[in-house]
């Protein structure tokens, strides 16, 4: 018989192969093993870790624990308590349920999971050296430990591409804050070899588990977000546009308490703040979008970092409704002299699905960092030393909108004026050197 070239590979190399798309660094393990112990009922998880996890990670949780038979196939490919039939795949409502988490971080550590329930005497110590699955009866208080040591030992071309060990404990302490976000109700401790733990006992309020994350002097400029349409619920904080940022870090979205990255959502929100935040900011914002788990696919990636909705328009158009609502009733507003939401004609669709560039990216314009409207420049003086267009300045038009985050759309006296903004930019630019150079 002709030998021949295709052969089936051994389940070592499939799950390595496996863990490639699963876990990327420490930061992923983490995620997995969080989203573990959550859909286990946990309270209280702690994450210990050394050499930014690449050296040593374990995550200890007080859940419902396994019994020796299940501790032994949870490290079976393929193998989830999550989902039993097809029809499950429409309504997933757990964190975790691809059944691949397990094996494939043991598969590049060295990996020990150790088990009990409460009404069980003893526990169960489980390994897996090479893929050898063994268990043995052990002492262990009631939840779930997994320990992972030298991640990535047995494939050093992941751990070559591996980004410094302060790189990797960022990313490590992001996960932790995110689902500390997501979870406001639990007890999560972070413990860092050599450095002083960070705790985040359990709050009452969202307003108070942000303060704990971003840092207390976030707190007291919090805003409340409520909105429910069309069976979508939004909830969550948003935060006086002085605290944005120039990175998205502090601009948290979460889809059924799942932490993603979402394009349309975060334009959404951007959109909703309107002139308030500039182009290339972000704001502080922890919003939660709650709908059927039929509604929403979070099967479209192995990390399931990302979902698609079945009615995308009308989520982000809820949100967007919903934190415009918020941001509008806030004193931001009343302090800029102006009502950034005046007469544009947008609907909270038409905001919620326009795109932030032109090439629907998040990225801001090229040299459009200055797009607020004359009024919120320099109210007092007017933009132009001369008068504009129908012998008025700029401080007597009343800002309308933005076209392509290009021309600003004023209103005169009976008159239309548009603002090319990057020439009144320059201008604003001249005469404050001119008025440098006169004094």
């Amino acid at each position: 018989m002709e030998a021949t070239r295709i052969q089936v590979l051994p389940d070592i190399l499939i799950d390595q192969i496996a863990a490639g798309e699963v876990v990327e660094t420490p930061a992923s393990v983490v995620k997995e093993l969080l989203e573990n112990a959550l859909d286990a009922g946990a309270r209280r998880i702690v994450v210990e870790f050394a050499g930014g996890g690449l050296t040593h990670l374990r995550v200890i949780d007080d859940g419902e624990g396994m019994s020796a038979a299940d501790a032994v196939l949870a490290l079976k490919r393929h193998a989830t308590s999550k989902i039993r039939g097809p029809s499950d795949l429409d309504r997933i409502s757990t964190l975790g349920f691809r059944g691949e988490a397990l094996p494939s971080i043991a598969s590049v550590s060295r990996f020990t999971l150790v088990t009990r329930r409460a009404t069980d005497d003893v526990g169960t110590r489980v390994t897996a050296p090479d893929g050898r699955v063994s268990a043995e009866p052990t002492a262990a208080p009631p939840g779930t430990s997994v320990t992972v040591d030298d991640l990535f030992f047995n494939v050093p071309a992941r751990l070559k591409f591996q980004k410094s060990q302060r790189t990797l404990a960022a990313g490590v302490s992001e996960t932790m804050a995110r689902v500390a976000l997501a979870f406001p109700d639990l007890h999560l401790v972070l413990a860092p070899e050599g450095r002083r733990p960070t705790e985040y006992p359990p709050c009452r309020r969202l307003e108070d588990r942000v303060a704990q994350v971003f840092g207390r002097e976030v707190g007291p400029r919090l805003y409340p977000v409520h909105e429910v349409r069309d069976g979508i619920t939004v909830s969550g904080v948003v935060g006086d546009p002085a605290l944005a940022r120039g990175d998205t870090s502090r601009l948290v979205l979460l889809v059924n308490r799942r932490p993603v990255q979402d394009p349309a959502l975060r334009r959404a929100v951007l959109n909703a703040y309107s002139v308030l935040v500039p182009a290339g900011r972000f704001p502080v914002a922890v919003l939660a979008v709650d709908l059927d788990p039929s509604d929403v696919d979070v099967n479209v990636h192995p990390r399931k970092t990302e979902v698609r909705f079945v009615r995308p328009r009308e989520v982000a158009g809820v949100l967007f409704s919903a934190v415009q609502a918020a941001v509008t009733a806030t004193p931001w507003v009343a302090q800029a002299g102006l009502d950034p939401f005046a007469t544009t004609g947008d609907t909270p669709d038409d905001m919620a699905g326009r795109p932030w560039a032109p090439d629907g990216s998040d990225a801001p314009l090229p040299d459009a960092d200055w797009n607020r409207p004359p009024a919120l420049q320099e109210p007092q003086q007017g933009l132009f030393g001369e008068p504009a267009a129908g012998g008025m300045r700029m401080a007597e038009l009343r800002y309308i909108g933005q076209v392509g985050r290009t021309v600003l759309v004023c209103e005169g006296r009976d008159t239309l004026v548009l603002v090319d903004q990057h020439a009144a930019h320059e201008r604003v630019n001249f005469h404050r050197l001119w008025r440098g150079v006169q004094d």
